[in-house]
């Protein structure tokens, strides 16, 4: 009998996607409804205690492939605001809202702080599904503004949590050195697993299918444990993993890249399901109306107010800002906050599962469905790009691969036509960047000196690994100090990239070699 729930379960989820795709409904809050409503059939379910597991092996999933999707190229330009925002940006909405709850609600200061920090973040999941699903391009490199912030931000909402949940408990616990060591061990538990683990793939043997895609997950259980043992913040931990590993090559990498693409589709369903299963409809509406007044002070009032403060110094447009503080989408990282507060055994005077519950299904209900009409009434839609660009999407779930190359002065590529450009291999031109602005290739768009071309074709990755070689000239070897033409390099090797800082360098025999200088080379192995 529970097989078969199960399978109705995720049939009707498809559906839920299907309808979501369709009328611009957030699906993750279909996800929660559809759980009501079994509840309200008579589906009893009130296990705080695996409901906690879940909602953390979930999030689990759901931060270190938010970190793999990132695209770090696109992300990069706005990596200050994103972090700024995920950080100062959560305790300052959080305390806001604690301070609304206490002064306007009638919560005790420390209740309503603890509400404030457990509805803090931004949810990821919700962020980037409307994004993807209703490919809501944005201006300003705001989408990838957006992913990062919202990637990176529960790891704060739920060091707060746990501050005010350590007081609320009478815990003995110094507050700053719970906090730094919350984000100090995490970063590094993150960092020194990303650098092993990015060695160790670029050099692994294993090529079965899907056992890249096995040791991949056991790394991720293997980083969070480490982090909770040592006393810091597993969810940074595998973000900082995820974003590492999602943009460097290695052999299997696809295979991961679908397997967890369905694996944390499954879990976000699960997990809302779930969700939704476990809340009680009359204390749903109950608490409504707390719920919604402090949903509505966080849209109106909290977040903006982060967010035009924190970003003043940014000088970012007015509507990109309009647009940012809406995005604000509270979902699944919060409730299960909630449900780790609820479990802690700590007496609250209101229902704080249900109320959270509530502002984040109104969130997800009144923000989600806003954000694709007012992207247009906001005029922050670039028809010219695509979002998909933000996530590591084309680059590891296609066979396609892009490069992109600048038309120098006095080129005689200059003046020419797209149309006349007449690629001999198959490849196209899939970009036009000019003077900061994207241009769409038509035939008949002319090429201009300085313009930057995007090519776009099937992609190769060596699966051998024997063959292409990458390594980075230290001091004192023989190619340093040298140009090509001088190495005196065997008929079987040849030196296909020179990466110098930032910039990509086309190899020529004049090209001098310095210290620091990543080189790309192929080297042909004679079969003995």
């Amino acid at each position: 009998m529970e097989h078969l729930l199960i399978g109705i379960i995720l049939i009707l989820a498809l559906f839920a996607i299907r309808i979501s795709s369709k009328h611009g409904i957030p699906a993750l809050l279909l996800f929660i409804v559809l759980g009501m409503g079994f509840g309200l059939l008579g589906f009893e379910f009130d296990d705080y205690q695996f409901a906690d597991g879940l909602a953390t092996f979930a999030l689990m999933v759901i931060m270190f492939y938010g970190g793999f999707g990132t695209n770090w190229n696109m992300t990069k330009p706005v990596a200050k605001e994103a972090i700024i925002l995920s950080s100062l940006g959560v305790v300052t909405t959080a305390l806001l809202t604690g301070l609304f709850c206490h002064f306007i609600l009638g919560f005790s200061m420390l209740e309503g702080m603890l509400v404030g920090s457990i509805v803090g973040s931004t949810d990821y999941a919700s962020v980037s599904n409307i994004l993807r699903s209703k490919n809501l391009n944005l201006k300003y490199n705001t989408a990838p503004l957006l992913e990062l912030e919202s990637g990176s931000n529960d790891p704060t909402a739920y060091t707060m949590t746990m501050v005010f949940l350590s007081v609320i408990l009478g815990s003995k616990v110094s507050v700053p050195l719970l906090i730094l060591s919350q984000v100090a061990i995490g970063l590094a538990v993150g960092f020194i697993y990303a650098f092993l683990l990015g060695k160790y793939l670029r050099y692994q043997k294993v090529r079965q299918d899907g056992l890249s895609a096995v040791f991949m997950a056991a790394a991720m259980l293997i980083t969070y444990a480490t982090a909770d043992l040592l006393g810091g913040n597993g969810y940074i931990s595998l973000y900082i993993l995820g974003i590492y590993l999602g943009n460097i090559e290695f052999r299997g990498k696809r295979d991961i890249v679908f397997f967890f693409d369905g694996f944390s589709e499954i879990m976000q369903i699960a997990l809302f399901f779930i969700l939704g299963l476990l809340s009680n409809f009359q204390g749903f509406i109950k608490t409504f109306p707390i719920a919604f007044a402090i949903m509505m002070f966080m849209t109106i009032v909290a977040r903006p107010a982060s967010v035009w403060g924190l970003m003043l110094p940014f000088k970012l447009h007015k509507n990109q800002l309009h647009m940012i503080s809406l995005a604000g989408i509270r979902g699944a990282a919060a409730i299960a906050f909630a449900i780790m507060v609820i479990n802690s055994g700590a007496t609250f005077s209101s229902d704080i599962y249900h109320i959270v519950f509530g502002i984040c299904v109104l969130s997800s209900l009144i923000q989600g469905s806003l954000m694709p009409p007012a992207s247009r009434r906001l005029d922050m839609l670039d028809p010219n790009d695509t979002v998909l660009q933000t996530f590591n999407y084309y680059q590891d779930k296609a066979e396609i691969g892009f490069l992109k190359t600048q038309i120098d002065k006095g080129s005689h590529l200059a003046g020419m036509e797209v149309r006349d450009l007449n690629l001999t291999f198959d490849f196209i031109v899939a970009k036009i960047e000019r003077d900061g602005k994207a241009v769409v290739p038509r035939g008949s768009v002319v090429i201009e000196e300085e313009d930057t071309i995007v090519l776009g074709g099937a992609k190769y990755f060596d699966t051998s690994g024997g063959d292409l070689v990458e390594f980075t000239i230290p001091k004192g070897h023989k190619w340093a100090d040298k140009y090509i033409k001088d190495l005196n390099l065997p008929e079987s090797l040849i030196i296909i990239m020179l990466m110098r800082g930032d910039e990509t360098i086309v190899p020529l025999g004049n090209t001098f070699l310095q210290v620091g200088d990543k080189v790309v080379f192929q080297e042909i192995k004679e079969e003995k």
